[in-house]
């Protein structure tokens, strides 16, 4: 049996990664919807992705200073 462990124990923290993905998907103009998203492009999952680590960079340089 595979153990995971990039699974997200506390319920709030789920929450709060849904609303940032929501955000960022806006922020790079994809829409998704609650739930399953398997309809949209590799491109466009990635693009997603990458708004979130760039979002993230900026928050931890933000709070260096």
């Amino acid at each position: 049996m595979a153990n995971s462990s990039n699974r997200i124990l506390n319920p709030n923290a789920r929450e709060a990664m849904d609303r940032f993905k929501m955000e960022a998907a806006g922020d790079v103009g994809v829409s998704l919807k609650q739930g399953y998203n398997g309809d949209i492009t590799s491109r466009q999952a990635g693009s997603i992705g990458g708004q979130m680590v760039k979002k993230m960079i900026q928050a931890y340089e933000n709070g260096m200073k």
